[in-house]
């Protein structure tokens, strides 16, 4: 089995060591992860950007399944292009697992970057747009989409110390993922 791996993890400074990780964690495993950063592409080019994209949609074809790394990312929701992935992988019937290193709900997340304040029996944030307040770690998009195409948000208990490096929720998708394949052999 094949495994797509989403996330903002390709920004960090160690983006290549921490898509080493996770590939030999799905090793471990007996699946193979797809990395982003595996794309060879030429950042200086005039057309990167859609090289990148096409790189990245290519994996996904030839992957069987995504995990998505749905950690916050620059604000109180998920990274936007790793959402598009998971919506591409959803839409395609493909197997779709996540996780998330922060298991705040959404609206108290919300809370951290604005002033939100109940009006009228809704959440509302510092511009006067609702804030979606459904119990859950994120947009019920994302959230239901796991659920119907794989397996629902994996989240720790509490907030690891880092939660760019701690990758234990990572692994708990990788075994669901493996599991799925001893099930279908």
């Amino acid at each position: 089995m094949k495994i797509y791996l989403a996330g903002p993890d390709v920004f960090l400074p160690d983006a290549l060591e921490i898509g080493r990780r996770k590939v030999a964690i799905c090793a471990r495993h007996g699946l193979t992860g797809l990395y982003p950063l595996d794309n060879d592409v030429d950042l200086a080019a005039s057309d990167a950007s859609r090289v990148i994209f096409r790189g990245n949609e290519a994996m996904m074809d030839d992957a069987d399944a995504i995990i998505a790394n749905l950690t916050p990312f620059r604000g109180p929701g998920a990274d936007a292009g790793t959402v598009y992935e998971l919506g591409f992988m959803a839409g395609r019937g493909k197997l779709c697992l996540g996780y998330c290193n922060d298991p705040a709900v959404y609206a108290d997340r919300v809370r951290r970057f604005t002033t939100v304040v109940d009006r009228d029996g809704r959440l509302v944030d510092a511009e006067g747009l609702t804030v979606e307040d459904f119990g859950l770690p994120d947009n019920l998009m994302m959230i239901h989409a796991l659920e119907l195409h794989g397996h629902p948000l994996v989240l720790p208990r509490e907030r690891p110390e880092d939660v760019w490096h701690d990758l234990a929720a990572f692994e708990i998708c990788v075994k669901l993922a493996a599991e799925r394949l001893d099930t279908e052999s």
